[in-house]
């Protein structure tokens, strides 16, 4: 600690004991429908990163900011608590995975409780416990009495490090690589649980649109995944193999197609593995999906185009995916640059049937074909070369050829799959399954719940596969010889469900509390990293709309606001160990306290944005702190006597107007904002004190407003400053009610700009005239007549303005000094605004006049237009006064 800093290490500690022992952040079960903010829940590695703080402070200070504006809020934490790194983490160790976890959850909680972070710990979870991950098990029995549970062969993702499925969400680049250790994924054939989340796949897309606050990138990802396109399917004829049904969203383009290309695994073309080798070279050994380049091999097929009887050249093809439409597709390269790409390439022909609709064409002339010999044209337009269809638009078109050609209907795909869950690790939740020789797969009756985990073996492979005597059970169909299921379940099944169990953590005969979910959801901010786009807020949604259909929720979105926040950065690079660029949240709370880290952070940068951890910036806020308490104890020893004069008279509108527009930042989470005018009002308050004996009242208002204006952000010390304010009883702070007041915003942000453009005028007039010593300054209110002028200029939208301007008798008067105006008004005018009026104008320059006084350590004095010589007042304008300087 610096020895000129306040003991931030007492402060704190006194203050997290006080709340402690208050429970002042418990919510109770009987409260209606309180706010309900909540930041992702983390996974207990062990330590807070820089991350974890900024998350956690972010929806701490807004829990704090909406408890004092009076709501009961919610704010609970827990811990995502099961996964694979404890497993191995307890295999490196040799130890077990539950107790390296509860080390984790344990040293990681007090690092919260070090932050001073508000949670109402009476309601932590923590999804490993038994009394979690039942309701994981209840769940899955549920969703499969709805039909939403399906068990079967697929193929998957394979993670060979991690030994485990993958879902294609967990699947990451265009290298495949595993999200969790960046190893290449492999394709494996293997017996799997899924979730359907597919029978949702329109809700969740359509649902999107009313998500109003949520980011929007985070809803293009979601739209993106999902990939819903509209379309076609339809047979083409493979000489040998009979119809083959392909899906386009471009039927219009049918007459172009001039090659058929299959996917390297769709079924045609691994019967041709075993009949031509060209193929079986190309499949086992060239093709590249995630390749730059498109690229196949021709066969000896053709098939038939439905549309013009012609057969066309069938190619096995790298770019045609069997997970996306049929895994077989028409080419068109006249209008898909791929299929172009792939023809010019293998020498096929190209042809356009579709040209740019003519600005004015007359719905009968056809257009020429464009040329698309070079570049594919992938718009919509106009047939050509396409028969009896030439010269219809290609909407109509497709309409026309789905209803026209016998095998074509109207189909709807989706990149979206279901949701594959089993996982061959230990550390996951047990599916409560029982594999029955004669009976097959029986769900594990409620009663038996949970499946608990045995004992951890630490093995290679699934670990459960090894528990020989938890596998072996009975039946609970026909009480016959059984197995056990020995895969646990996707983690993220947790994490799609965790916000309705904090509602009622301890309730033992249902995973949550219907009636009080239904008054407390669903969450009004919740606060986490946009990497969960696609993942957790995916899959919370389907989840909450599942128990919406199934459960009696009333609500079908789980969260009304979201916000991705940024990452913290060091030197323009993401904080990461593998890079040995962390700062340790430990040692700047030992060093500077938990307000420093907090206040840093908030004021930095809006939430949702990156920004650079600085060092230089920790200690930037920890002096400010130390001025704060300084600025108070100063007035606490020593209550100050001056006058209730002009100069107070600023500083209680500087009061005022922070007030309002702070309150207003904190509502919509800019924080960087708010605590930016918090600042500028210490800053006002110091040079207030620094100037003249500051008005008591006006002075204790101030900064009464600024400790609770910070109160969210660096509780501690606002807890210690409120008390000394207040006389010790007070209460607390974080109860106290929010300081507000009701101001102008546009009268506000007008006198600001004419106090800091006169303040720079001054500045700049004493910078170039090279005035040393200025002996007096008069500021000059320009004449009424010119704030008329510039009134009728910013509502007039006459070509004439001088003329409408003339048009006024007592501007007329003005002669030359009008003209010469109304010139200056006529060029800047698509830039102008209106001002203060005459009176106003004049009152907010004689407030402020002491702030000039104090920098040039000259008098100053704001004098009006009538009282002032013509020569000076001809550079007075409204929002500008002139400046006169006598060195």
């Amino acid at each position: 600690m610096s020895d000129s800093g306040y003991d931030h290490a007492t402060v704190e500690r006194r203050w997290q004991e006080a709340w402690d022992d208050a429970n002042v952040y418990r919510t109770p079960d009987d409260v209606e429908d309180p706010t309900y903010v909540l930041g992702m829940y983390p996974y207990p590695s062990g330590k807070l990163h820089m991350g974890h703080v900024r998350n956690y402070t972010i929806t701490d200070a807004y829990a704090r900011y909406r408890r004092m504006r009076g709501d009961d809020v919610l704010h609970p934490m827990g811990w995502d608590a099961f996964g694979l790194p404890a497993e191995n983490a307890a295999k490196e160790r040799d130890t077990n995975p539950r107790d390296w976890t509860f080390d984790c959850i344990d040293t990681m909680r007090g690092q919260m409780e070090s932050m001073g972070f508000g949670y109402d710990w009476d309601r932590e979870i923590a999804t490993c416990t038994p009394e979690y991950y039942r309701w994981n098990q209840w769940l899955f029995t549920r969703f499969h009495e709805e039909g939403l549970v399906e068990r079967r062969d697929a193929e998957v993702n394979w993670c060979p490090h991690c030994e485990t499925v993958l879902a294609d969400e967990q699947v990451e680049g265009e290298a495949e690589l595993c999200w969790r250790c960046d190893t290449p994924v492999e394709t494996r054939e293997l017996e799997q649980w899924f979730l359907r989340i597919t029978e949702y796949a329109d809700e969740l897309l359509e649902a999107i649109d009313d998500l109003e606050g949520w980011p929007n990138s985070v809803r293009q990802m979601q739209r993106n995944w999902i990939g819903r396109q509209h379309g076609t399917e339809l047979d083409f004829e493979i000489e040998g193999h009979g119809d083959v049904r392909a899906f386009t969203t471009r039927v219009d383009t049918l007459f172009g197609a001039t090659y058929f290309a299959l996917a390297p695994d769709h079924p045609i073309s691994q019967e041709l593995v075993e009949e031509d080798e060209d193929v079986r070279h190309f499949v086992e050994h060239e093709a590249d999906p995630e390749g730059d380049e498109p690229n196949g091999v021709a066969t000896d097929l053709s098939a038939t185009n439905p549309a013009t009887g012609e057969e066309i050249p069938v190619y096995v093809a790298d770019f045609v995916l069997s997970d996306v439409g049929t895994g077989a597709l028409m080419a068109v390269p006249g209008h898909d640059e791929r299929d172009h790409a792939f023809a010019t390439k293998m020498g096929e022909d190209i042809v356009p049937v579709v040209a740019p609709e003519p600005e004015n064409w007359d719905g009968e002339t056809v257009p020429g074909a464009s040329d698309v010999q070079e570049e594919a044209y992938t718009d919509d337009g106009v047939l050509v070369n396409s028969g009896e269809y030439s010269g219809l638009d290609s909407e109509t078109a497709r309409e026309r050829l789905t209803e026209e050609i016998e095998s074509a209907e109207h189909a709807t795909q989706y990149q979206l799959r279901d949701w594959g869950i089993s996982r061959q690790r230990y550390w996951g939740t047990p599916i409560p399954v029982v594999h029955c020789a004669d009976c097959g797969p029986v769900m594990v009756p409620e009663e038996d719940l949970p499946v608990e985990l045995p004992e951890f073996i630490n093995t290679t492979g699934n670990p459960l596969d090894a528990a020989e005597q938890w596998k072996e059970t009975a039946c609970p169909d026909c009480g016959g010889p059984a197995e056990r299921e020995t895969d646990t379940m996707d983690t993220f099944v947790d994490s799609s469900w965790y916000f309705l169990r904090y509602v009622s953590p301890d309730l033992e005969d249902a995973p949550f509390d219907i009636e009080r979910a239904n008054d407390w959801m669903p969450v009004d901010q919740y606060v986490g990293g946009i990497e969960h786009a696609v993942m957790h807020l995916l899959y919370s949604r389907f989840f909450t709309k599942v128990l919406s259909d199934h459960e009696g929720l009333e609500h079908r979105e789980p969260f009304t606001n979201l916000l991705a926040q940024g990452m913290v950065q060091l030197e323009g690079e993401k904080m990461s160990k593998s890079k040995g660029n962390t700062v340790s949240p430990q040692r700047i709370v030992e060093e500077y306290g938990a307000d420093t880290a907090r206040l840093f952070m908030m004021q930095a940068a809006q939430p949702e944005r990156d920004f650079d951890w600085s060092e230089e910036g920790v200690r930037s806020t920890y002096a400010f702190l130390t001025r704060l308490q300084g600025m108070v104890q100063d007035y606490v020893a020593d209550a100050p006597a001056g006058e209730d004069d002009a100069v107070a008279s600023y500083v209680e509108s500087e009061i005022d107007a922070t007030l309002a527009i702070a309150a207003e930042k904190y509502a919509d989470l800019t924080f960087n904002r708010a605590l930016r005018e918090t600042q500028d009002l210490v800053r006002t308050l110091r040079q207030y004190a620094d100037y003249a004996e500051p008005h008591a009242e006006t002075y204790e208002r101030g900064l009464s407003a600024v400790v609770r204006l910070l109160a969210p952000v660096a509780p501690h010390l606002a807890e210690e400053l409120y008390e000394q304010l207040e006389d010790e009883d007070g209460g607390f702070v974080v109860e106290a009610g929010w300081p507000t007041a009701t101001v102008d915003r546009d009268h506000v942000e007008k006198r600001r700009k004419l106090v800091e453009n006169t303040r720079e005028d001054v500045r700049q007039i004493v910078d170039v005239a090279g005035i040393d010593d200025p002996q007096e300054i008069d500021v000059v209110v320009a004449p009424d007549w010119k704030y008329d002028a510039l009134e009728i200029a910013v509502e007039s939208d006459a070509d004439n303005l001088i003329g409408e301007l003339m048009q006024e008798s007592h501007i007329r008067e003005q002669g030359d000094a009008a003209a010469s105006y109304g010139q200056d008004l006529q060029a800047e005018r698509e830039a102008l605004s209106t001002t203060l009026d005459p009176d106003e104008e004049h009152a907010a320059l004689e407030s402020a006049a002491w702030l000039i006084e104090r920098e040039f350590d000259a008098p100053v004095s704001v004098v009006r237009a009538e009282d002032a010589d013509d020569s000076v007042l001809s550079n007075a304008e409204p929002g500008r006064p002139a400046i006169e300087i006598e060195e």
